[in-house]
């Protein structure tokens, strides 16, 4: 049968092998993970035109380079923005879905409060750049929950262009078209892991609002978990395990399908 194919897409901060080191490893020898970073910071700015789409080719890029036909696809945040992106425009590829607290997910069926919390976010860019990446973090968890200090010491040069790149996201999810009835069609299975001390006006009605949409959908709730301290980096043994079960069964129904 071979290793299982994944793709493991990060979100707009932590380059991918970094995001994704702890969770390849607790994966094991038998899964062929490929933890890609983002098509936003291949260069020092953000590519003309960057859009979700430049992600969505990016990804096929890489799953052709390494000779995969089909792949199961995982995202978190911007990450899983784009993987969304790539299950609508190219569900023929993928043999499952998992999402990490997807930074956005279209424009339908948003509350008041969802609606505000994206006003909010609109408002991060008149900020000044030290203030930027602080009033970012904040809207992504409950407002008791207390965030980590920066780093000590100088950050790595990659964090200069961070800012930059989140803006980038934020002003592409104002006009990209992420089809609904595009991602009901597909019928592989969906995972959604959330954080229950992230956001709820985000990524908590985010994974509502998707199991209206997708046929084949589980959510998962890691309690003590937020944006900034996910379950790829702070829970992998329990993740790997959940991804293993969601994996095994999309293989299953796979082989199914072509007999």
């Amino acid at each position: 049968m071979g290793p299982i194919r994944a793709m493991l897409l990060p979100g707009a901060v932590l380059p991918a092998q970094r995001a994704y080191g702890a969770l390849i490893e607790a994966l094991g020898p038998d899964v062929d993970a490929a933890a890609k970073d983002l098509e936003l910071y291949a260069g020092e700015d953000p590519p003309p035109g960057w859009s979700l789409d430049t992600e969505v080719d990016g990804v096929l890029r890489e799953a052709d380079a390494r000779g995969w036909a089909t792949f199961h696809l995982a995202g978190y945040s911007g990450g899983g923005a784009a993987a969304l992106a790539v299950a609508a425009g190219h569900p023929e590829r993928l043999l499952s879905l998992s999402l990490f607290e997807p930074a956005w997910a279209g424009t339908w069926d948003w509350s008041r409060a969802h609606a505000l919390m994206w006003e909010k976010h609109d408002a991060l860019e008149a900020l000044p750049a030290d203030q930027f990446l602080p009033a970012f973090m904040r809207l992504a968890v409950k407002p008791d929950v207390v965030l980590p200090p920066p780093p000590a010491g100088d950050p790595p040069p990659w964090m200069a262009r961070r800012p930059a790149g989140i803006m980038a996201f934020l002003k592409n999810f104002r006009s990209y078209n992420l089809d609904r009835a595009r991602l009901a069609s597909f019928d592989r299975p969906v995972l959604f892991v959330l954080g229950g001390l992230s956001n709820p006006d985000n990524y908590e009605e985010t994974g509502a609002r998707l199991s209206t949409v997708f046929p084949d959908y589980r959510l998962e709730v890691f309690e003590v978990r937020h944006h900034f301290d996910p379950p790829h980096r702070i829970e992998p043994d329990r993740l790997a395990g959940l991804l293993r079960v969601h994996w095994d069964r999309a293989e299953i129904r796979h082989r199914a399908d072509l007999l």
